[in-house]
């Protein structure tokens, strides 16, 4: 059901990690700065979209795509140095509420509660998709994600999963309903866990699929809930908003949601699984400000969170700021809002590119350099092949 490592796989490995820990000593270094803000003027980060409520954040090629809830897409040409915005005042989108976005050098895919838009971007056209499957609902896409091995776009539905062969342009669905609760089939991320397997975040829990495998073949799905000890048995359900990899685990970001009435129900925090047997949480009790997780990212030895927390009683998120755990020695750091320029605590959406880390807030966009130039004049780097996949989306609002 799950990964499995030989000797000799665990061996590179572990290699690959020392070499990492190795080469980014100066991220460390830096990263410190910005955790206790006592050199704040070395941090190297600027605002943008001020006053937006960034929800995604994706990147293709030299174009950084920025989705909002109200004010559409931005695109940023890193080449130029230049912003290009498409609303529905100003050109053929005609949602400017958009939940998720994926890309492609030919297409830009947009997710909102009224379909699936897609963007032409050689012909400068855009058209919008409609799903029959799943009834009104079905049409709320909350996660979308782009294989480029297999130019192939996953799309999470509020109801089922879509497969598009984006060169045959052919959709094919999937109900991924498990003992009949419709909370395993409402599909809130979607991120590919190396070359081949894709991870799909529910209400309920997370699916696996097996990509050498057909998509309608059944052994090539598999199911985790926070039943038989998977995490932890932690609350009445778990419901995921978020991945983030490394080489020997998984971190599962969970969505925090109680009540008076169910004060266990999604109990939320940072999970992380050694893909066997051991489950870790990471939440309040170790240090994060808030139990509930928006989105979470990894820079090499860093697992970033954006953090909440849930008023049971008003119902309601509260933005609790951005957390740091570090993945091999587990301790969890606050990081300094004020030194970095976010202007919200709530933490929305991240990408890293490889150089910066994207936050998508709710009050605009801001772009920190994980970066330190004296470092390159002091340290030799050794290369290190690594890739970062692109980041989930925003978490959604319960209906």
């Amino acid at each position: 059901m799950y990964h499995t490592f030989s000797k000799n796989m665990l061996v590179e490995k572990t290699i690959s990690v020392k070499i990492i820990m190795q080469s980014k000593t100066y991220l460390i270094l830096f990263l410190s700065f910005i955790i206790f803000g006592n050199i704040s003027a070395q941090v190297d980060s600027e605002l943008f979209l001020e006053g937006a409520s960034v929800t995604a954040i994706i990147e293709e090629g030299e174009n950084m795509w920025v989705g909002t809830y109200g004010q559409g897409i931005f695109m940023y040409s890193t080449k130029d140095d230049k912003w290009v915005s498409y609303t529905s005042r100003n050109s053929g989108l005609d949602n400017d509420l958009i939940y998720t976005l994926a890309a492609s050098k030919d297409f830009v895919w947009v997710g909102t509660t009224e379909g699936l838009i897609t963007y032409d971007r050689k012909k400068n056209q855009w058209r919008k998709r409609k799903f029959a499957q799943g009834g009104e609902f079905g049409n709320w896409i909350r996660s979308l994600y782009y294989d480029a091995k297999d130019n192939v776009l996953w799309i999470g539905r509020f109801r089922n999963v879509t497969r598009l062969d984006v060169a045959r342009q052919r959709f094919a669905d999937r109900d991924l309903t498990v003992a009949n609760d419709p909370k395993t089939n409402t599909i809130k991320a979607i991120r590919a866990d190396g070359d081949s397997v894709i991870w799909f975040g529910s209400e309920a829990g997370a699916h696996r699929y097996n990509k050498k495998l057909r998509f309608d073949d059944p052994k090539a799905w598999s199911f985790i809930s926070n039943k038989r000890g998977a995490f932890n048995g932690d609350g009445e359900a778990v419901s995921i908003s978020g991945f983030a990899f490394d080489p020997l685990n998984i971190w599962f970001a969970t969505d925090e949601f109680v009540t008076p009435q169910q004060p266990e129900f999604n109990v939320g925090g940072v999970y992380r699984f050694d893909r066997r047997l051991r489950w870790d949480r990471f939440a309040r009790a170790q240090g994060l400000n808030g139990n509930g997780i928006y989105s979470v990212e990894r820079t090499g030895n860093f697992i970033w969170a954006g953090v909440y927390s849930f008023d049971r009683k008003e119902k309601k998120e509260y933005g609790k700021g951005l957390a740091m755990i570090n993945r091999i020695t587990g301790t969890v750091h606050d990081v300094d809002l004020n030194s970095i320029k976010t202007k919200s605590a709530s933490i929305q959406a991240m990408y890293f590119d490889g150089r910066y880390m994207w936050l998508g807030t709710s009050a605009g966009l801001v772009r920190v350099l994980v970066d330190n130039p004296l470092a390159k004049w002091t340290l030799k780097r050794e290369p290190v092949k690594q890739q970062f996949p692109t980041q989930r989306t925003r978490q959604q609002q319960r209906r």
